[in-house]
């Protein structure tokens, strides 16, 4: 079956949550499935503007959000300037996905499956995607899944490689297992629990 895309008829009667609200629906996602979360609660300001200043530096395009949640990160983007007609974001559940349309005007929302990335945005969009940004928790995924979803992105985004916020310390992906290069670009305290930002890319 394919992914199903979020339309907006169907969340066309959901005025956007409040902050509280956004923040309660991320909580009962983590009480159903902590591994998919990764998080009790979502991202921090001080994180996403650090990954809005990762995509600013990277190349021009467009830019895919994975695991986009309630659009903490999302908002982030918009904030430091991404417009929202470049940014194009995929989250799974579909309670979400509908917040994100209704909260974020101009921006693209499917929903969807990331590992089903190139049916998700289709042929038309291989070679115009400048970044693509990871908030997927991957440091928990068998290694044929951490794989699998590496070359998802290399299909639609060509040696472009991915940003990936996580909580770890360390890298959290066998970079040069995966045919990677990886390099932690930034930091901050200021997240809970603390995180990072990595740049991964395709070894030469």
């Amino acid at each position: 079956m394919p992914p199903a895309r979020v339309h907006d008829a169907e969340i066309s009667d959901h005025a956007a949550p409040s902050a509280a609200g956004r923040t309660w629906v991320f909580f009962r996602r983590w009480l159903a499935n902590p591994l998919e979360m990764g998080s009790i609660v979502p991202s921090s300001p001080a994180l996403g503007r650090r990954v809005a200043a990762a995509v600013r530096a990277g190349p021009a395009g467009a830019v895919i959000e994975l695991g986009a949640g309630t659009g903490a990160i999302t908002r982030a983007m918009l904030e430091g300037g991404i417009a929202p007609a470049r940014l194009t974001v995929i989250e799974i559940v579909p309670e979400m996905a509908s917040i994100l349309r209704a909260t974020y005007p101009g921006v693209t929302v499917l929903c969807g499956d990331a590992w089903q990335l190139p049916a998700l945005l289709g042929a038309e969009t291989r070679g115009r995607i400048g970044t693509v940004v990871c908030g997927i928790p991957l440091v928990l995924l068998p290694r044929a899944r951490q794989r699998a979803l590496v070359e998802a992105i290399e299909a639609v985004a060509p040696g472009r490689g991915f940003l990936h916020y996580t909580y770890c310390i360390t890298s959290p992906l066998p970079a040069r297992r995966l045919g990677l290069s990886g390099a932690r670009i930034a930091w901050t305290p200021a997240n809970f629990p603390p995180a990072s930002v990595w740049r991964y890319a395709p070894l030469a």
